[in-house]
């Protein structure tokens, strides 16, 4: 995947009163991916906070990356750059190189991939990224380990900052799921293979057998770049699944768009979230950040963070591939409502530490000392 940047900053969106000038090379609104979705985020608690941001945003148009990402960010103080292999020109993205050494600026690098069993090359880039980074910023502890023992990286610079999340809006009668109706189990994001959702559908097929019938929900367009190879070729095989176990009357397929309030409200009234996952390797999960915030329970797959973040009792995993055992774990949470109650409420503590505002100001503290010992050495 290729990406050319076209500059993105609003004066009109910031405040009057700026503390910080950051810098944000990522991918950003209106593309589509997971990645815009946290720069978007976080670019929004900053300004709400005061401070300038300029952003690069990867996607749109120009001829000569690294000279439009520089002017860019001529004037920020501290640059956060999100990494992923495939958001960056060259082999594995390592165009990212010769951007990283263009900034003139103290810069935060944020990994959002840690590959467990990385190519030669792929090992070099992201190794050659955390040498020329500032910070590299990490979401969970499985992610540092993995860095700090795969990769020849300074432990020094590493920070653990996890995924953010907004919070529901508290809105009378409208957030939770209505007692009486049967369990909503839901899944959403980007649909393509690898999702895991086939396992759920067979799941629900062997629980029919057995008299329970609960809803599910599976949320989402198909990702932009499988639409544009295979068509909707995975979500038509989803939808011919369903009918085929029997179950075609209690799933529902809805890729109805949501603004990011709109998707919280939607994932709140879930009783039980379903992440099916097939990765082995996931050490982040934004999708798994946004149901612990709305505080659901969760069901899912034993991806990494999915075994960090819910050894609290915020949800069950379960071993890949284990159609069985995904089974088990829906009928033990839709015919216990105590044990959903309990698993949502250790969610509904979590939630405050993982929320956007938090996430920020963690940021910010990294930014204000790096942006303070820049000041110090130009004076």
């Amino acid at each position: 995947m290729r990406h050319e940047p076209s500059i993105f900053n609003d004066p009109a969106r910031v405040s009057a009163h700026t503390d910080l000038r950051i810098g944000m090379v990522s991918t950003y609104p209106p593309t589509v991916c997971g990645l815009a979705t946290f720069a978007s985020a976080l670019v929004h608690q900053f300004e709400h906070a005061g401070h300038l941001v300029d952003v690069a945003h990867l996607g749109h148009g120009a001829a000569d990356t690294i000279a439009t990402i520089t002017h860019a960010l001529r004037h920020s103080d501290v640059v956060i750059l999100q990494h992923e292999y495939g958001i960056f020109n060259g082999p594995d993205g390592d165009e990212v190189l010769a951007i990283l050494d263009a900034i003139q600026v103290p810069t935060i690098v944020v990994a959002h991939t840690v590959p467990l069993h990385p190519t030669n090359h792929q090992r070099e880039v992201l190794t050659e990224v955390c040498r020329r980074a500032s910070r590299v910023v990490v979401m969970t502890q499985t992610a540092r380990d993995r860095l700090l023992s795969l990769y020849p990286v300074d432990p020094d610079v590493v920070v653990t900052i996890p995924h953010g999340a907004a919070l529901p809006v508290p809105e009378p009668g409208g957030l939770r799921p209505v007692a009486g109706r049967p369990p909503e189990l839901l899944t959403w994001g980007l649909l393509g293979p690898g999702k895991g959702i086939e396992h759920v559908i067979d799941a629900l097929g062997d629980l029919r057998l057995m008299g329970i019938r609960p809803r599910y929900t599976i949320a989402g367009v198909t990702h932009p770049n499988v639409l544009a190879d295979h068509g909707e070729q995975y979500r038509d095989s989803l939808i011919d699944r369903a009918a085929s176990a029997g179950i075609a009357d209690t799933v529902r397929f809805d890729a109805s768009y949501r603004s990011v309030a709109d998707l919280t409200r939607f994932i709140a009234s879930a009783s039980v979230v379903v992440l099916p996952y097939d990765s082995r390797d996931q050490v982040t999960s934004g999708v798994l950040v946004d149901a612990i915030t709305a505080g659901r329970p969760v069901i899912a797959t034993a991806f990494p963070h999915a075994v960090e973040l819910l050894s609290s009792g915020a949800g069950v995993v379960v071993a890949h591939g284990d159609v069985g055992a995904l089974a088990a774990a829906i009928r033990e949470l839709v015919q216990h409502p105590t044990k959903r109650a309990a698993m949502a409420a250790e969610a509904q503590r979590l939630a405050p530490s993982l929320a956007w505002p938090a996430i920020a100001a963690r940021y910010l503290a990294v930014c204000s000392e790096l942006g303070l010992s820049r000041q110090a050495v130009a004076s």
